[in-house]
């Protein structure tokens, strides 16, 4: 199902994102019940932001911001200006505002914006562990292929504490990230869940991640994450709760649409649940299994594929 061309493997990303951001836009912060009553089936309007179809939020916006860096030739510098620029001067904004940010975020950058240093401004303490690394990290996958384990781990360690400097956030971006790479590889989801599971243990270990907060991706790790049922998989934001309801949803159905639907009607944090898990879904599944009425609304979309196609040219 992956295409073999980069670019396409970014825009198929990209695309993926902003449409799972948008699906869960309208709905963002209702609750689980609420979404069993009335299930999420189609591309919404307005609702919770009060926003036309289409619209993605924060997730995908700070997304674009790591892209636009990545193809301006990247430095931390380039991504922190590119999100002061969204937050400050509406850069990347589906709709020339912003409309939905989180607080560590917004705290982050403004203390970029006071002339902190990109990899000091996120909060760094237990409590600094939201999804806002993890929702706009995926760029990096196209970035840092190359590099070795523990120079990949820097530079996503480095990239999420711009916003969240604490080692389980940067922790979770690199697990996410290495599941893109083996997607990216060629595995289906199944295998390549299984090779996550089977390699990561060392790879912390070599990283010289503390063994109490190893343990806390142990639910992922350990392989049955797939097998859990839904009862047992949160959707709030934080970031550990994200990545395991992303990959749930990946590994438990088997189309685009299926994933990114499962993903928002989980509730509470539909749009972020729904932009990691669409990210994945797409690199995965390919542009062409996003459903075009989905894709044809989608704010901004001309700028989304220019976007992709600059950023596989700066690679």
């Amino acid at each position: 199902m992956l295409s073999s061309s980069k670019e396409s493997q970014i825009r198929a990303a990209l695309l993926g994102l902003a449409v799972g951001d948008a699906l869960g836009v309208p709905v963002e912060f209702q609750s689980r019940a609420a979404r069993q009553l009335d299930p999420v089936v189609h591309m919404r309007a307005y609702g919770t932001h009060h926003q036309p179809a289409g619209t993605w939020s924060d997730d995908a916006s700070l997304t674009f911001c790591l892209a636009e860096a990545i193809a301006d030739g990247f430095s931390l510098s380039k991504l922190a200006e590119n999100c002061r620029r969204w937050y400050y001067h509406n850069f990347w904004t589906p709709h020339g505002a912003v409309f939905d940010v989180g607080i560590a975020t917004r705290e982050a950058i403004q203390r970029l914006h006071a002339g902190a240093n990109p990899v000091m401004a996120g909060g760094r303490d237990e409590y600094s562990n939201g999804n806002g690394s993890l929702m706009r990290i995926l760029p990096l996958a196209f970035y840092h292929e190359d590099f070795p384990v523990k120079a990949r781990f820097q530079l996503i360690r480095e990239v999420s504490a711009i916003t969240h400097r604490h080692i389980r956030s940067a922790v979770a971006c690199f697990l996410y990230l290495e599941m893109a790479a083996y997607l990216r590889a060629g595995l289906q989801p199944a295998a390549a869940y299984a090779q996550l599971c089977a390699a990561s243990p060392a790879k912390l270990y070599e990283l010289n991640i503390p063994a109490q907060e190893a343990d806390y991706f142990e639910v992922i790790l350990s392989g049955r994450l797939p097998d859990l049922p839904q009862q047992l998989i949160k959707s709030g934001g934080y970031v550990l709760h994200t990545l395991e309801a992303a990959l749930w949803c990946l590994l438990r159905y088997e189309t685009y649409p299926e994933t990114v639907l499962a993903a928002v009607n989980l509730g509470d944090d539909t749009d972020t649940t729904g932009a990691v898990a669409g990210g994945l879904a797409g690199l995965y599944y390919g542009e062409a299994a996003i459903p075009a009425e989905w894709v044809q609304v989608l704010a901004r979309r001309p700028d989304i594929e220019n976007l992709a196609h600059r950023m596989a040219a700066g690679l």
